[in-house]
């Protein structure tokens, strides 16, 4: 009887040494089969492999905690959760950050890792800690250029004049739509398919990985290369649980965000064509002779009505890009 209490003690207490210490549920709103989410696995593991089992990341895809918004808000409550966001979104905290996720803002994937040393930039990412609960762990996972995807090509401004697409809902990203001639209209990730379905939005505007993942290849036949934003996402956690994390943890979970979404960044850059031609194979038509100056030009608009032409003109002259 002694001998099996005993052994009875000794399994709880290695069970209890087993259990990490630190657990991170994460979010995101694409799909189990976008590279973002195999990504986020690694990460969960390299992590997990460098504290020996004692910080875990539980990765959930295709928004299975919750809205965007709404697990934003957790994080700075000090709820131990996580989610994969954009500098807009970002832009509802801290105005001038909104505008990295800005039309045209960016056009070489390889400028991202000077962007996110530039002092500003840290300036930006320090407030959102200090005054808003929320902690930038890295902003270096580049889902690619987004493009308009609708039932008609898109070649100039004027083609999208009354066309109802879907964009998140921040500031930018609805007045960039604005300018680029559309009427921007505010929806979940999740709800593009049904809503295109139901023709109760004309098309949406994404990167070409997120055809694929979400079927859209069966609501939109047209996908016209704008190249309007390249999305740079962040990966973000409540200030709060941060800071409860010793300090070698934390550090080993930015090093492996950082490790971690610069391969994504890459494999997805690598993988553009081969998911085009999927979608070309599907049916898709892709519209590549689109007038980018006028879209550039018709850009403009949105940095105009946001304030935000002097900060766009600062990050390029530290940057060093002519524009």
């Amino acid at each position: 009887m002694k001998k099996s209490l005993l052994l009875g003690w000794m399994l709880l207490l290695s069970l209890a040494w087993a259990s990490p210490t630190y657990t991170l549920r994460y979010n995101h709103v694409l799909g189990p089969n976008h590279p973002y989410h195999a990504g986020f696995q690694r990460w969960a593991q390299r992590v997990s492999e460098r504290t020996n089992g004692d910080l875990q990341i539980l990765v959930f895809h295709s928004a299975q905690l919750g809205v965007e918004e709404d697990i934003i808000e957790q994080l700075r409550r000090g709820v131990p959760v996580g989610q994969n966001t954009d500098a807009a979104r970002m832009g509802n905290y801290v105005r001038d950050i909104a505008v990295l996720n800005g039309p045209y803002f960016l056009e070489n994937p390889l400028l991202v890792e000077r962007l996110t040393k530039l002092p500003v930039v840290q300036q930006w990412t320090d407030r959102l800690a200090q005054e808003y609960g929320i902690r930038v762990v890295c902003f270096n996972w580049v889902q690619g250029f987004r493009h308009f995807m609708t039932n008609r090509p898109i070649r100039r401004p004027e083609d999208l004049r009354g066309l109802r697409i879907r964009t998140p809902p921040a500031p930018i990203w609805q007045e960039s739509v604005r300018a680029l001639g559309a009427t921007p209209t505010a929806l979940a990730f999740g709800e593009i398919y049904s809503a295109l379905q139901q023709r109760a939005i004309d098309g949406a505007e994404l990167v070409y990985d997120n055809i694929r993942d979400a079927s859209l290849w069966e609501v939109v036949r047209y996908v016209s290369e704008t190249r309007h934003f390249l999305l740079v996402n962040f990966q973000v956690v409540g200030e709060a649980w941060f800071r409860r994390l010793p300090a070698n943890y934390q550090q080993i979970l930015v090093e492996e965000c950082n490790r971690t979404g610069f391969e994504v960044s890459r494999q997805i850059l690598d993988n553009t064509s081969r998911v085009k031609q999927q979608a070309i194979q599907r049916g898709m038509t892709v519209v590549s002779d689109v007038d980018l100056e006028a879209f550039r030009r018709a850009a403009n608009a949105a940095y105009e009505r946001l304030g935000l032409t002097p900060i766009r003109q600062q990050l390029y002259r530290e940057l060093g890009v002519g524009r």
